[in-house]
């Protein structure tokens, strides 16, 4: 670890890169990407909502009904790392633009869907779509900015993934009370038709291409390894709803060596001075990556959980439609996005602090709703925990931009696709555990004592561990940088430029 004035040293560094000349539409073109960015994240939460309207509408299965939900979330992250290593390599525009084409396709076929194996299809093949499009936000971001306009625009990507995710069952409940009827479901997906086409618009005009230097080529065993290994880790979980950790569990030690045989493959190419996948020294040389990916893991663990608790305890404990409980949980995503935007002019002065309060104002907030709701009378529980829950969506605020700033800010801009990728592959597994283990969690005690409140603040106690693990190894990196170090290390632009020798501190 550096000192902070080392580390804006190499931001400084950064600025001053050689060939980078500021692109005047720079800023049009990041609202275009978070715009797109907002549509594929919103869908891992908005369908969550509509699934009974589903099952009822086309006659499926519970286990089949669950797969729209889970097999986009599967799909998503299958691609993260490949496709930031494809932008990398060929050009962002133009994988960002392709990505976003078939985003608004599939969503188009999903609206149109007659049954449920064609909806399940084109919702894996939507989430694969997403996944090749949202590495090339961070690393567009990361190729436009430098500087103090870098720690904004992450502030605003960071407002983005924060504010999707807790908005999704409000904008779902907004969808199906204005599209009412049985096929009113049908909407969530046909809203994403025009929006998408106006961005691909946009996107053709305003966003700049990847400058390319010398012969690239994709580590094709890499793509596989990786691939093989995220899914044998994330099966299980997907279809935890239908027994999967007890009949799966296998994968997760086979996931486990796969991903062991892959970071050794990647060290070897490396060695070889070949083009890896993913660059095992962005986790040993790049300051901040390691321990920020890893923060960023553990806080979706628990933070993607939550809203569908939220929303079985509302819709079915308090018997809310879908849109009342989406109201219910709508002041935590309005302080994630007032302090989301702020935190992104604040990350260069306070740091891993910040992450540090943030993570505190989650807990206190959440771990404080939780106890409103098991104890205040259930007619105005909502209205009582609201000011406790904006306090968490301020701390939530204060996590997600900062940490994906202080994560990605010194990564080279030739390593950016993969490095953004990577980083959210590891938001997408904690997220995926999060959101099978919390609802099952929650199904399990309201089997057991058919108690809606104890069900819900069990779940909630279960996400908050999670949350005090990010906080703990935010904590420890506060303190750590904080203690006096060698006055210089050579900054990641500089490795960019002797990416085999690069010199450890």
């Amino acid at each position: 670890m550096t000192t902070s004035t080392s580390a804006a040293g190499g931001r400084d560094s950064g600025a001053q890169e050689a060939g980078y000349e500021p692109d005047p539409r720079r800023w049009r073109a990041l609202w275009v990407t978070l715009v797109a960015g907002f549509m594929s994240l919103l869908d891992v939460t908005i369908v969550a909502v509509a699934l009974p309207t589903v099952q009822r509408d086309l006659g499926a299965s519970p286990a089949q009904v669950q797969w729209v939900v889970s097999g986009y979330a599967l799909t998503f992250a299958l691609a993260l790392v490949t496709a930031g290593r494809l932008g990398d390599a060929l050009d962002r525009r133009r994988i960002f633009l392709l990505a976003l084409g078939g985003f608004v396709v599939f969503s188009a076929v999903c609206g149109a869907a007659p049954d449920i194996m064609l909806l399940v299809v084109a919702r894996l093949a939507q989430g694969l779509a997403a996944g090749f499009m949202a590495p090339q936000n961070s690393a567009l971001i990361q190729q436009m900015f430098r500087g103090a306009e870098r720690g904004r625009a992450f502030g605003f990507f960071g407002a983005t993934v924060g504010i999707s995710s807790a908005a999704g069952p409000l904008t779902g409940g907004v969808i199906l009370a204005l599209a009412s009827g049985a096929q009113g479901w049908r909407w969530i997906f046909y809203v994403n038709v025009p929006i998408g086409i106006l961005a691909v618009l946009l996107g053709r005009r305003l966003l700049p291409r990847t400058r390319r230097s010398g012969r690239s080529r994709v580590d094709v065993p890499g793509v596989l390894l990786l691939g093989l290994g995220v899914l044998a880790l994330m099966y299980p979980l997907v279809q935890a709803g239908s027994g999967g950790l007890d009949r799966l569990w296998w994968l997760f030690p086979v996931g486990a060596a796969v991903l062991v045989v892959f970071a050794r493959w990647q060290r070897r190419l490396v060695a070889r001075h070949a083009q890896p996948l993913l660059d095992p020294r962005l986790f040993s040389t790049v300051r901040g990556y390691a321990i920020g990916a890893g923060i960023g893991t553990l806080y979706f663990i628990g933070f993607s959980g939550v809203w569908l608790v939220f929303a079985l305890f509302y819709q079915h404990g308090l018997g809310f439609s879908p849109l009342r409980s989406g109201l219910a949980v709508t002041p935590f995503a309005l302080g994630s996005a007032g302090a989301a935007v702020v935190s992104g002019r604040l990350v260069d002065r306070f740091g891993r602090l910040l992450t540090v309060c943030g993570l505190t104002g989650v807990i206190v907030g959440l771990g404080g709703t939780a106890l409103l709701l098991r104890f205040v009378p259930l007619h105005i529980a909502p209205w009582v925990a609201a000011p406790v829950l904006f306090l968490g969506g301020v701390g939530g605020g204060f996590v997600v931009a900062p940490n994906i700033t202080m994560t990605l800010r010194d990564v080279p801009v030739r390593m950016a696709g993969a490095a953004g990728g990577a980083l959210q592959t590891g938001q997408r597994l904690g997220a995926t555990l999060g959101t099978a283990a919390l609802p099952g969690l929650f199904y399990l005690v309201l089997g057991r004592s058919h108690d809606y409140r104890g069900a819900l603040v069990t779940a909630l106690c279960a996400a908050l561990v999670g949350m005090a693990a990010s906080l703990a190894l935010a904590t420890f990196d506060w303190q750590r940088d904080r203690r006096p170090h060698p006055p210089h290390r050579k900054c990641p632009d500089e490795v960019a430029h002797d990416p085999v020798h690069a010199r450890q501190t």
